[in-house]
């Protein structure tokens, strides 16, 4: 194929930016003390509110200096500006119902007296506690480990181990790099998170499903092709496909980013990275992957087959020397065989004299009478 793209000439340097990537991430998330859990995984209180903009002008700073007070307390603005909408948080890890009310009556005491009783309107009070938020936390990790288990499967079952394992690696790659994207820049982590994260992990598996399907039908069409060479061909072949698929994709979802607020603008967000890296992994990390694998099975398979190459040739080799040894062995003194050809031997030898000796008497005898 003409105007194949050698993507594989650059594995080594970008499998390289993608490990210092994730591990500078890690530590940034480290520095700001972890990810930043929102109340559906950390137990406390999640209060919004509105501000009436006709009564009164406020920002988001002035609201965080009039909960100082309130430990841990927590605010974000939800939609925009001018409509003075804001979530307000408080983590309570040992906080029963009872204290909850008692918080939420307290938050929405110091808002009322800091901008005035009919300003303040709440809109929503919910809270969860820390037995609520350890189980959906186990959930999340357990479901996720379960889909990449039957990912794993449903590859191993429709192409080899060497695809399944290449097409996982990629999964995880995906998943470790919105992480510490999310612990770097303490997005909020909530349910909403988990959704990005397993759509993310879909998405990148399609996209790396539809490469080795390709792969997979160029080994049989190029069979004089070494496999580096099948996998860029397949790569470039599936270029088009990948960048169109991509790029629809980040229009809709960039659409959701611009005009959607709070929680579905993360979630739109975490979608746009996880696209884009998706992308990125299912050539530059799947690929590499598998190509490794293969050479790996390829050469434990050479190694297998040179044995019983060889032995033909060995055994040919061999043929003359067991005859050689034989032969020597029969002109031993010790076995009965041999004895019995000695005396054929001689027994020949001495009629062989005989009939010499016969002969020359016979012609001693014609030339007397002469």
């Amino acid at each position: 194929m003409k105007g194949v793209i050698d993507f594989l000439k650059y594995r080594i340097p970008f499998l390289a930016l993608s490990l210092v990537v994730i591990v500078a991430g890690l530590a940034i998330t480290i520095s700001h003390d972890g990810f930043n859990l929102g109340v559906d995984f950390q137990a406390g209180l999640r209060h919004q509110v509105q501000i009436d903009p006709d009564e009164t002008s406020v920002t988001i700073d002035q609201v965080r200096e009039s909960l100082a007070s309130i430990t841990g307390a927590q605010v974000q603005g939800v939609g925009s500006a001018e409509e003075q909408r804001f979530s307000i948080r408080v983590i309570a890890e040992e906080a029963d119902e009872r204290v909850a009310s008692e918080l939420a009556a307290d938050v929405m005491s110091i808002l009322r007296n800091a901008f005035g009783d009919d300003a303040v309107l709440e809109e929503s009070s919910n809270f969860v506690g820390p037995g609520f938020s350890a189980a959906l936390a186990r959930q999340t990790f357990l479901l996720t480990a379960v889909a990449l288990v039957l990912i794993l499967v449903y590859v191993w079952v429709r192409f080899r181990l060497a695809y399944a394992i290449g097409a996982i690696a990629p999964l995880l790659h995906d998943v470790a790099f919105m992480l510490v994207f999310i612990g770097a820049f303490q997005i909020e982590v909530s349910t909403a998170t988990v959704a990005a994260v397993l759509t993310v992990i879909g998405y990148s598996l399609n996209d790396t499903i539809v490469i080795f399907d390709r792969i997979r039908e160029n080994e049989s069409l190029m069979r004089n092709a070494g496999f580096y060479e099948v996998v860029n061909t397949s790569i470039t072949q599936s270029m088009t496909r990948t960048v169109i698929t991509s790029f629809t994709t980040l229009l809709a979802v960039g659409a959701i980013f611009i005009f959607a607020t709070g929680t579905i603008q993360d979630f739109a967000l975490n979608l746009i990275v996880g696209v884009l890296v998706g992308t990125y992994s299912s050539i530059y990390i799947a690929s590499p992957v598998l190509l490794a694998l293969q050479r790996k099975l390829r050469s434990k398979r050479e190694v297998a087959v040179r044995p019983a190459a060889e032995a033909p040739a060995r055994s040919r080799e061999q043929a003359p020397a067991a005859a050689t040894a034989g032969a020597a062995a029969g002109s031993g003194s010790n076995g009965s065989a041999p004895v019995v050809d000695r005396k054929k031997a001689a027994d020949v030898k001495e009629e062989i004299r005989k009939q010499r000796e016969a002969a020359g008497k016979s012609k001693g005898g014609k030339k007397k009478k002469k």
